[in-house]
């Protein structure tokens, strides 16, 4: 008979989230908790989701709570997401940046590196032999895991341009039918790394722009006023900061200028 979350164990587990990773859970997101943790608890033999609760409090069983933290913040992302932020990037803010130093973007919550390499491909398109580099950072070790294989299922190369689909991506033949793999030379231009945005951050040098989009609605007003003050010192004076059309810094931060609806600039 499969375990049933009650109350109780759900506020458990968003008062877990809310405090490693600044997610708020809201009760619409019960089925959700309830339907990653199942096969973790079959995987144990637990009864209970408060079983699995206090499991993920043990030193030996440390290792489970970052699986817990994967599945419960893997979010849905595709190539091109929101296409006019790279249409921007192309055509106004690359071109913008001074040539003498590398190019440098941050994508904040990178997931499963679709945006890391949709941003990539534009770099590679725009910039030509210019120097540039990409950080991607999540804080889902599985998602990260994907996101340096650059490796992917054959139908998420639909939203990807089809002369940069050629140009930039191998697809796969024999046993690796079915799929493709974004080109090495772009990979290596790509640094990903584990960062969790609720925490002090890892000193990563200055941007020119930094994308953090569709991550923000998980957060309540005061985390995205911290995440966003932990992350604006890394933004050069005159960088882009990107949100998601769905979101705004509308009383987070008044250290950014608007631009444009979900576009932002440091002066």
């Amino acid at each position: 008979m499969q375990a049933v979350l009650s109350e109780r164990e759900f506020t458990q587990f968003q008062s877990m989230l809310y405090d490693i990773a600044g997610i708020s859970l809201s009760p619409a997101k019960k089925a959700l908790v309830s339907g990653r943790l199942a096969r973790r608890l079959q995987h144990y033999g637990l009864a209970s989701y408060g079983d699995y609760f206090q499991l993920l409090g043990r030193a030996e069983t440390k290792s489970e709570l970052q699986i817990a933290i994967d599945l419960l913040t893997t979010n849905e992302t595709y190539f091109f997401r929101e296409s006019k932020h790279f249409d921007l990037l192309r055509d106004t803010i690359l071109p913008q940046i001074p040539g003498h130093r590398p190019v440098r973007i941050w994508s904040g919550a990178c997931s499963s590196g679709e945006e890391v390499y949709s941003i990539a491909m534009t770099m590679a398109e725009t910039l030509g032999d210019r120097a540039w580099e990409i950080i991607g950072s999540d804080i889902s070790t599985r998602m990260l895991e994907r996101a340096r294989s650059g490796h992917y299922p054959l139908e998420r190369a639909e939203d990807i341009p089809p002369e940069l689909l050629g140009k930039y991506c191998l697809k796969g033949v024999g046993n690796q039918a079915g799929t493709f793999l974004v080109d090495r030379a772009l990979r290596q231009r790509v640094q990903i790394m584990q960062v969790n945005l609720n925490t002090t951050l890892p000193k990563l040098g200055e941007f020119d722009v930094i994308f953090l989009r569709n991550v923000m609605i998980y957060f309540d007003q005061p985390t995205k006023q911290q995440v966003v003050q932990r992350m604006l010192p890394s933004l050069r004076s005159g960088g882009y900061f990107l949100v998601s059309h769905s979101e705004s810094l509308n009383g987070i931060t008044n250290a950014l200028r608007l631009v444009s609806p979900s576009v932002y600039r440091k002066p």
